[in-house]
């Protein structure tokens, strides 16, 4: 039990001295990877649909 009170104790410690992002910060990351992942899924559709219609007229 001892042993928890000491780990919980340093981790209270140790999470005092990070250093977290401002809310500006972590919105401009978040809207960042949102746009990432919008554009990079977009793309892989774009090469799915562009592979599909090769292979379809490559069968036919």
């Amino acid at each position: 039990m001892e042993r928890i009170k000491t780990f919980l104790s340093e981790s209270r410690q140790e999470l005092k001295r990070v250093n977290w992002p401002r809310k500006e910060e972590t919105t401009r990351y978040t809207v960042f990877v949102i746009l990432l992942s919008i554009g990079l899924a977009a793309f892989l559709g774009i090469l799915d649909f562009l592979f599909m219609q090769i292979l379809q007229k490559a069968i036919l």
